[in-house]
């Protein structure tokens, strides 16, 4: 990212100079549809990120340029602004001053190079470099939980997207060399080392979004709901799957339907499977945390029913080019998958993975190598 013509473009529109912030999007390396379980998650910030340059102005007006899409708005804290981008500024901005602090308007240039629609939460990213940098240059002391929380708020109350902490927190909390093992039911989280020497992460976008995503994701949590409930006859302290176990559920199986009890199988595993990840990290064993991979894309495609054609052709890519590990990252029905590959091998799988996927669907799928870097922070 030329974070230099970010400055100047500043200058050009406001004629002053500004402070640079930035904050990063992310991956989450195993640990799918836990979080609305009350299981865990592993994210880790990554090297695409979005960057703002910005300076108090002493007014109520707050002034943006998105670099990006060449557009400009303007507005104050009372009046939501037409321009969805903007929705994420001013939530940031207004979230703060409904928890008492006082945020005047500002000038600021922004921009990105985390990619759209590749389920590396970009809408994340912006939240944490606008409240991390309006929190550092008003000295509003809010701690990075906070922030994150912030962020999550403007997503559910100024886009009308009701999404999970995950993006936020690893947005803000991001470590380099680190994944996050972030407790989705008390938000507790510790690092887990992710230094993985003679392996690349990369991810491959299908450049697919199939239309039932929505509504089978609904679906998929009232399973999930069922059959905790289901268990909860025999085991009131069974709240969330979380707390269950495969003992549990098969005890309660005549109470729910097949499906309900399969989705709920492949939770409580894929808990499981987060949990012995995070020990093979900890032994630097990142064979073990591909085969965990290789097992979570078998769940999601075979029990969770989440993947769909295209994912399931890049994962049995993965296999028979050797990648150590492979999945579907995010909801499913599309986007990409995340790859854990050995160094030697990375030049072959990609070339021939995406070539033979091309020949296939006709599309050419989007390559992106990721590393895993700090959080939001002052540049």
């Amino acid at each position: 990212m030329n974070t230099a013509l970010l400055k100047e473009k500043f200058r050009a529109l406001y004629g002053t100079d500004g402070i640079l912030y930035t904050a990063p999007g992310r991956v989450n390396l195993i640990g799918e549809h836990t979080d609305y379980n009350g299981g865990f998650v592993l994210p880790g910030a990554i090297d695409k990120a979005m960057y703002c340059v910005i300076k108090s102005n002493g007014t109520d007006r707050f002034r943006a340029y998105a670099a990006d899409l060449d557009e400009s708005e303007e507005f104050t804290i009372e009046n939501l602004p037409a321009k969805q981008w903007a929705r994420y500024i001013y939530g940031v901005c207004k979230e703060m001053t409904l928890k008492g602090a006082k945020v005047q308007g500002f000038d600021t240039v922004f921009a990105g190079d985390v990619p759209l629609g590749a389920g590396m939460s970009s809408s994340a990213a912006l939240e944490s470099c606008f409240g991390f940098a309006v929190n550092d240059i008003y000295n509003l002391d809010f701690d990075l939980f906070t922030l994150a929380k912030i962020g999550q708020a403007t997503e559910h109350n100024y886009v009308g997207v009701k999404c999970g902490i995950m993006d936020q927190f690893a947005s803000c909390f991001g470590k380099e060399g680190s994944l996050i093992r972030l407790d989705c039911r008390s938000l507790e989280y510790e690092y887990v080392p992710f230094n993985p020497s003679g392996y690349k992460v990369v991810l491959i976008n299908t450049c697919v979004a199939h239309e039932l995503a929505s509504s089978a994701y609904n679906k998929r949590r009232e399973s999930c709901e069922s059959a905790a409930a289901a268990i909860r006859k025999h085991h009131p302290e069974v709240m969330l799957l979380r707390d269950a176990t495969l003992d549990m559920l098969r005890e309660a199986a005549a109470g729910i339907t097949a499906e309900d009890y399969i989705r709920a199988e492949f939770v409580i595993e894929e808990i499981q499977r987060l949990l012995d990840a995070c020990e093979a990290l900890n032994a630097g064993d990142y064979e073990t945390v591909g085969k965990k991979m290789y097992e979570t894309h078998e769940g999601l495609s075979k029990k969770y029913e989440v993947s769909c054609e295209e994912l399931d052709f890049l994962n049995e890519c993965a296999r028979k080019y050797g990648v150590t590990g492979s999945r579907v990252m995010g909801g499913g029905f599309g986007g990409c998958t995340i790859n854990l590959v050995k160094e030697q091998l990375y030049d072959k799988f990609i070339d021939h993975s995406t070539k033979e996927y091309k020949e296939k669907f006709g599309i050419t799928p989007k390559v992106y190598d990721v590393v895993i870097k700090d959080g939001a922070r002052r540049c």
